[in-house]
């Protein structure tokens, strides 16, 4: 038994620190196959020499545990291991707290050389805690733990029980003279790390753990400490809870580290075995305890370093460090060694994004320690964002439906947001992942109004083909589309990316920086010839014309003005775009990839919406009757489209109209079946080659899975209220003095429909047809219902001064089958009621006057919905581009049925 020095009122089997983790130690772990010990066992086994003779894990005899050192035998409990010829003396438990008692009492009754046991088990009982510490007494055992990372030695190179020093302990535990002693296991490597950078190296290192019954605990250690002449000082790391360290006596210095003054103010344990509100072992009462011990009225800061010669006290680990410096300068000792480095945040990059911040957060950037200098450099050299890959069935970064509300946000925006944008900010929006501000919106109606005019182009005759053939409006539109393939965009794809390389080596932060010089790119750039004609691009110097009327800036338009001779169209296009891109792309909001593919989606939307225009509307210098100037100089995007859509000059109300429809429709999350389209597409050409990903294919996608059930289905709601109003009179449903008794109109339907419904189910028919429009699936049972996004839209529309009569016919319709006892509650007016009641509000003038035919109406809202989904499912297609996997949005064979 080892002698104490001076009264100690607890039995030590070990005299010295030094014994507690040695060479000659031989180490049995129960449970050793378990997810803990099997990892951690490995490391500290072939660090240690090969201390580890056995372990058990029962039902697993014959199996072995590969570590590096050799492979380590396993056995079905610890009397066959010891049959088998092994001899150990200590002996770790990785069981669980309802075992760990049990697993101690096999290690003591079955093997009489033991002498020291290890328990990571965390929250075992007092009362199994007591039993084992008793018979563990009787047989001159100590006990670490429960709740412990083990202990550690620097000196021997030694690890038994736990997970001292992580995976590579040799980083971390440096031969010196200061012993710890931690409540927390990952702080104990921590501080020795701390302790390195400092100079100073250690010698044994004791997680104690923090269960309400420690046995190894402060007492045993400062008498073990004062026997270790390699230990010149000691840190020790304190939680609240439990008296342990005010009967430690310490005869060499000491830095006490106490931590949770926080904790005082619970009315429970949390975490470790936390001290509660009102007990005389908190945090503050610790401090007290040791600056009594030490001699000091103050705790050690930096700002003022209070200490002994016997100790300080800290409260922040990182002050540990320069806290032992102090107190062993007192003592006329120097470190173990020269300081490797600080505590301070070195960090390896960084970025204040131009925010001017104080100089005691503007923390220096430090070339990073081999080898991931060499990676941080070339992290440095990448432009934009990298997204991580993953299957991405049913999954997306940029659309999310909120199913309690059913509104949808997009790339972080709501629809109900979105709808107050113009139909330009929300191109940015889809694939930029911000609306943009107004210089974008000149580029973005540049740049697509460049290619909305089709005349004696192909794409127009294939999809005017398609439309005297028959067909629905995304299939004529997929006609088009289909012809805009790889060979038409790639040269503006190939641009763009020459100028994102050449532009980022020169530095440049800001695409609309007007001082920003450019000689030095012109005289270098070998591959200038490339983007340039031999003579004048007509859609180029129409572009650039355009560009200069609306007072549009960019860096790259005026580098490719500056190229000489006369710039392309796809040159003119890809400055355009990079521009766009640029500043989400240097604040890494997206991928250089999505930057390099803007070019062919301007492109593609330019398409879009100029296919759905009959091919009488696309002349050589006009596009629905406005002329190229016009259209490319001075008509915002939105204007246009509308114009495209309803066949004449839009009134402001009529553009308020059409870019809030645009938004409400932008996306439905990426469980709809168009977005499931678009998805499955780039998932089918590969996304993890992203160069072989057809774009046009992704908005083929999403045409093909659009139909009058999806989409346009909108007209549902319009041809319900033509009905309703057909013979009304109505002249403007924007006038509030519009002379319709829409209440009439409503008790003159919820008549009809009332004796419809009791017919039905007088017949035993319960198939009921829906009103369109009227209740929602979500929004329901409560006396009164509320679409929430019908809420907004109306509330916008009472912000501005607009009235639209169709919408209040929808609200008196509901009201009045609630009254008439059609209803149990008031249904609410979905968003489908909406959308048909501002979309018939904008073309209501040309149907009453004829110019419009029932039949167009329905081409109109599809198409309207096809021009707002095309850039949701965009951005679907650029994430699965940037995220997906190959293939991953098939469907496994097993959630496969076969129906008979």
């Amino acid at each position: 038994m080892a002698q104490s020095v001076g009264p100690f009122k607890y039995h030590v089997g070990i005299k010295s620190l030094a014994q507690i983790a040695t060479r000659q130690d031989r180490v049995c772990v129960l449970n050793i196959m378990g997810g803990e010990s099997s990892e951690v066992t490995p490391v500290g086994h072939a660090w240690s020499g090969g201390n580890v003779v056995f372990g058990t894990s029962p039902g697993r005899r014959g199996q072995v545990l590969e570590t590096p050192q050799g492979d380590i035998p396993v056995y079905n409990n610890v009397r066959e291991g010891l049959e088998a010829g092994h001899q150990f003396n200590c002996g770790v438990v990785y069981l669980p707290p309802s075992a760990a008692d049990d697993g101690v009492v096999e290690l003591i009754r079955v093997n009489p050389e033991l002498q020291k046991i290890f328990i990571p088990t965390e929250k075992m009982s007092v009362h199994d805690a007591r039993e084992i510490r008793a018979m563990a007494q009787a047989r001159g055992i100590d006990i670490f733990g429960g709740n412990s990372l083990g202990v550690a030695d620097s000196w021997n190179q030694v690890r038994i029980g736990g997970a001292l020093g992580g995976d590579a302990p040799g980083d971390t535990l440096r031969k010196g003279s200061v012993a710890i002693l931690s409540n927390s296991g990952g702080f104990t490597t921590t501080i020795a790390q701390y302790l390195r950078m400092g100079g100073w190296g250690t010698t044994t290192l004791v997680s104690s753990g923090k269960d309400v019954y420690i046995h190894y605990a402060a007492p045993e250690f400062a008498f073990a400490f004062g026997n270790d002449d390699r230990s010149k000082a000691a840190v020790l790391y304190c939680e609240p809870g439990g008296y342990y360290e005010l009967d430690a006596e310490f005869t060499k210095p000491v830095v006490a580290c106490v931590v949770g003054r926080w904790k005082s103010r619970l009315t429970r344990a949390v975490g470790h075995a936390g001290a509660m509100s009102g007990g005389g072992d908190d945090a503050a009462s610790k401090e007290r305890w040791f600056m009594q011990k030490f001699g000091v009225d103050a705790l050690f800061t930096r700002e003022r370093p209070v200490c002994s010669a016997k100790g300080a006290v800290v409260v922040n680990i990182a002050d540990i460090p320069a806290a032992l410096t102090a107190v062993m300068a007192a003592n006329g000792v120097k470190p173990d060694f020269a300081p490797e480095g600080t505590t301070e945040l070195k960090p390896w990059f960084g970025s204040n994004m131009r925010v001017a911040l104080p100089p005691e957060l503007d923390l220096p950037v430090v070339r990073a320690a081999v080898p991931y200098d060499v990676q941080v450099e070339t992290l440095d050299r990448h432009v934009g964002a990298v997204f991580a890959r993953a299957a991405m069935k049913d999954a997306s970064g940029v659309s999310q439906m909120d199913p309690k509300t059913q509104v949808t946000r997009l790339n972080g925006v709501s629809v109900l947001d979105a709808a107050q944008y113009p139909l330009e900010a929300n191109v940015n929006l889809a694939l930029l992942k911000e609306p943009g501000g107004e210089n974008d919106r000149k580029l973005v109606s540049v740049a697509i109004a460049a290619h909305l005019n089709l005349h004696g182009d192909a794409t127009l005759a294939a999809a005017q083909a398609a439309r005297e053939a028959g067909n629905a409006p995304n299939a004529v539109l997929a006609a088009a589309l289909a012809i805009v393939g790889p060979r038409r965009t790639e040269p503006a794809r190939a641009i763009a990316s020459h100028l994102i390389e050449r532009f980022a080596a020169a530095g440049l932060r800001d695409a609309l920086d007007e001082s920003f010089a450019l000689e030095a790119l012109l005289e270098a750039d070998e591959r200038g010839g490339q983007m340039l004609c031999s003579r004048p691009d007509p859609r180029a110097q129409a572009m650039l014309d355009a560009l200069r009327a609306r007072g549009a800036r960019s860096v790259f338009v005026r580098y490719i003005e500056r190229l000489g001779s006369y710039p392309s169209a796809d040159a003119v296009l890809a400055a355009i775009t990079t521009t766009l891109g640029w500043g989400p792309l240097m604040r890494r909001r997206i991928s250089r990839l999505t930057v390099e593919c803007l070019p062919a989606w301007v492109q593609l939307f330019g398409t879009l919406i100029g296919a759905s225009v009959d091919a009488e509307r696309h002349e050589p210098t006009r596009f629905c009757g406005i002329a190229e100037a016009d259209l490319l100089g001075s008509r915002s995007l939105t204007e246009v489209a509308c114009v495209a859509l309803l066949h004449e000059k839009p009134s402001e109300s009529d553009l308020f109209t059409f870019q809030t429809l645009v938004g409400l429709l932008l996306s439905n999350g990426p469980g709809t079946i168009s977005a499931q389209g678009a998805k499955g597409a780039v998932s089918s050409d590969g996304p993890e080659q992203p160069e072989r990903v057809q774009l046009n294919k992704g908005l083929l996608g999403f045409l093909t899975h659009c139909g009058y059930a999806h989409g346009g289905n909108g007209y549902e709601g319009v041809a319900f209220l033509l009905d309703q109003f057909k013979d009304s009179g109505l002249a403007d449903p924007g006038d509030p003095s519009h002379g319709v008794d829409i209440a009439a109109l409503a008790a003159r339907y919820v008549d009809t429909y009332a004796r419809y419904k009791s017919e039905k189910k007088t017949s035993g028919n319960l198939d009921i047809q829906k009103i369109p429009g009227v209740n929602h699936p979500v929004f329901k049972d409560k006396p009164v219902n509320h679409d929430p996004r019908e809420v907004f839209i109306g509330e916008l529309m009472q912000q501005r001064g607009e009235h639209n009569v169709f919408h209040a016919f929808y609200k008196a319709l509901v009201q009045r089958l609630y009254d008439e006892g059609v209803s149990r509650t008031v249904y609410c007016v979905n968003i489908d009621a909406v959308i048909a009641a501002l979309l018939l509000k904008i073309v209501w003038p040309a149907y009453r006057a004829g110019s419009i035919k029932a039949d167009a109406l329905e081409t109109a809202a599809f198409t309207i919905f096809l021009y707002a989904r095309m850039l949701g499912c965009a951005a679907e297609v650029d994430d699965h581009l940037n995220r997906g996997r190959n293939m991953d949005t098939r469907a496994a064979a097993s959630a496969c049925r076969f129906v008979t």
